[in-house]
């Protein structure tokens, strides 16, 4: 099978976990899995001793991308997502990470490849086991409050839950610009993209 590359959806698994702001890679994936079940293909192809949940999605006929959720807690992230690529045989530079970032406003986002894992405990762990920063992140601002641990492991309270929505719906549109038209046109409009709180 040949595929033009993985977009990976950080989070850690578990009921306890869903829906909590560390979690808003694995939102942000799942949307896609939905939007590619209605207008492609999204089947699950994954094993049952794989280290994470992995679908074969198409938009377009003629192209194949991977989409995976590592099974792994976040800070093992990078045992998953090293195996993928190395069972897949892809590059860095063909692994799109979607992960939240604290150093972001709730409602903003941005792509970006290589530089550093600003203390994001998933982004270091997969940089470690790929021997490489150069892979694309697309960061998912939550924004940031202290102790950092205990809020990122916390849920979006109501008052921000229509945001967080929005901002999941932003990042896929991200994605799918990404998937289409490559790293540039999904970098733009990332940069660009803000929703403004109610």
């Amino acid at each position: 099978m040949q595929v033009r590359g993985v977009i990976v959806g950080l989070g850690n698994p578990g009921r306890e976990y869903e829906g909590t702001r560390h979690n808003f890679g694995c939102m942000a994936l799942r949307a896609l899995l939905a939007f590619a079940q209605q207008e492609g293909t999204a089947e699950r192809i994954s094993r049952i001793h794989d280290p994470y949940a992995l679908w074969r999605c198409s938009l377009r006929a003629e192209e194949t991308w991977l989409a995976a959720i590592p099974l792994t807690y976040m800070n093992a992230s990078g045992e998953a997502v090293q195996r993928l690529v190395a069972y897949y045989h892809l590059g860095p530079e063909e692994l799109l990470i979607l992960h939240d970032e604290l150093d972001l406003p709730l409602g903003r986002l941005r792509l970006k490849k290589g530089g550093g894992t600003a203390g994001h405990n998933g982004l270091k762990s997969i940089q470690q086991m790929l021997g490489t920063p150069d892979f694309y992140r697309l960061r998912m601002g939550i924004g940031k409050r202290a102790p950092a641990v205990e809020y990122v492991l916390s849920r979006f309270p109501p008052q921000e839950k229509d945001l967080a929505a929005a901002a999941v719906e932003g990042a896929l549109r991200g994605i799918l610009l990404y998937m289409e038209k490559g790293p540039e046109a999904a970098r733009i409009f990332c940069h660009a993209f803000a929703v403004a709180p109610a």
